[in-house]
């Protein structure tokens, strides 16, 4: 019984977000190939699950980081930036 309870708190906190993997966006970010969208959404759903909230400005993040366009320092003085915004 008490599992149950855990989980439809779980489901009351999930937001699903959109994925759309024929245009390559999740919440209209915008990917270069299949692979990192899908590293992407991973990444977020895990942390999701924990009670994260994305806006487009984070999954931007999250991809750059994943992409290596920015040092895992980069990503997380960015991250502390918008926390702070």
């Amino acid at each position: 019984m008490y599992l149950c309870k855990g989980i439809e708190k779980h489901k009351r906190m999930y937001k699903p977000i959109k994925i759309d993997r024929e245009k390559l966006t999740i919440m209209d970010v915008s990917f270069p190939d299949l692979s990192t969208l899908d590293r992407t959404a991973s990444a977020i759903g895990s942390n999701m699950y924990e009670g994260f909230e994305p806006s487009a400005s984070h999954i931007a993040l999250i991809r750059d980081y994943i992409m290596n366009k920015i040092t895992f320092l980069q990503f997380v003085e960015s991250a502390k930036k918008m926390i702070h915004a």
